[in-house]
């Protein structure tokens, strides 16, 4: 079935494409491709692989995803302009100053080629033992949190780049990495109502274009599974919030997932949980969960129901925001990217953290 290929990202092996990655790509209809830093030489270089990804593209573009959160989790760095820290940009104590940071993420993303960032953090930086997470939050209360996720998610999606609020439920107050570990949340329902959820509502209500599941265990909403594979989880984003556009997992092959669950099982499962599109960093891992979902869709363990409400929502995003795909002119690029504006803004904005 070659819809199930749109409900995969998948990570490739370097800065450019291999024959078997675009055989992959085209042949299986895959719907998006997540770039990181082995990815990355320079804008230009960036830009053209972009271009060769999109040439597999079968009726609308593949979704193009990276990590782009400003601090210590930015995929490419030189040549773009490096940003700060999110908790060091509401030092500044202005949503207009997050506009614009994102605006210009957005635009130098967007120039090569770029169509999501996996950012805002919608995590509350509550537990000062949380390494994964700390500077990365907006701040240590939902207020603070809240306040500046509707700046960012209008400065990307005003500016040709999809948002993605993450890691629901909230990872903000745990110890553990999900990047290694499966942590486990212990706050009640209703502190998770009044604090977590918060960030992610207003998320919601600013019309973000994807939520991101976490690979935590939320005692409240699920005892037995972390999110990314729990029904209630999803339901909660669905029923509760109302959210109606992209449900993406955090990427699967987190040992959060991978020590507890198999490759194949995990994908099964967290389609059929409510998730619209499964994330590896790694082709080889997206092909194992890919066969998996095949013969999942052949013996029923996945009903065709279920493949159609997920393909037909990836459908529509693509509809809404691609219709007029067009190639990247790669000597354009350098204009647009790391210019003398957005160093200037960057000099000006480090100076009012300071302050």
């Amino acid at each position: 079935m070659n819809n199930l290929g749109q409900l995969i990202f998948t990570g490739i092996s370097g800065t450019s494409l291999t024959d078997e990655e675009a055989q992959f790509l085209e042949e299986e209809n895959i719907g998006g491709v997540i770039l990181f830093s082995k990815n990355y030489e320079s804008p230009a270089q960036l830009a053209e692989l972009i271009n060769t990804i999109q040439n597999c593209r079968q009726e609308y573009p593949l979704f193009i995803a990276t990590d782009h959160e400003g601090g210590r989790v930015q995929r490419f760095r030189k040549g773009f302009t490096d940003f700060p820290a999110m908790l060091d940009i509401a030092q500044s104590d202005s949503p207009k100053q997050c506009y614009t940071v994102h605006k210009i993420m957005a635009e130098e993303l967007s120039a090569c080629g770029v169509n999501i960032n996996l950012s805002p953090v919608c995590d509350i930086f509550t537990n000062e033992k949380n390494k994964v997470i700390g500077d990365r939050a907006f701040g240590t209360d939902h207020e603070t949190v809240s306040k500046y996720i509707s700046s960012a998610i209008r400065g990307l999606q005003t500016n040709n780049i999809l948002g993605c609020a993450k890691h629901f439920p909230g990872h903000g107050d745990t110890t553990l990495d999900s990047h290694y570990d499966l942590p486990i949340v212990k706050t009640p329902m209703e502190e998770l109502k009044e604090r977590e959820f918060q960030p992610f509502i207003k998320a919601i209500k600013s019309r973000v274009e994807f939520v991101m599941m976490a690979h935590l265990i939320v005692e409240a909403i699920d005892p037995e599974l972390p999110c990314t594979l729990s029904p209630k989880a999803y339901k909660i984003l669905r029923d509760d919030m109302k959210f109606s556009k992209l449900i993406i997992t955090d990427d699967m092959q987190m040992q959060a997932i991978t020590d507890h669950y198999g490759t194949g099982d995990a994908a099964i499962m967290a389609i059929n949980a409510g998730a619209d599109i499964v994330e590896y960093r790694d082709m080889k891992e997206a092909q194992i969960a890919l066969e998996a979902l095949k013969e999942a869709a052949k013996t029923k363990k996945l009903k065709n129901s279920v493949i159609m409400d997920r393909y037909n929502n990836i459908q529509k995003s693509k509809k809404q925001y691609f219709t007029e795909y067009r190639p990247t002119y790669i000597p354009d690029v350098s204009k647009k990217v790391g210019n003398a504006t957005n160093q200037r803004f960057l000099e000006e904005l480090k100076k009012l953290i300071q302050k």
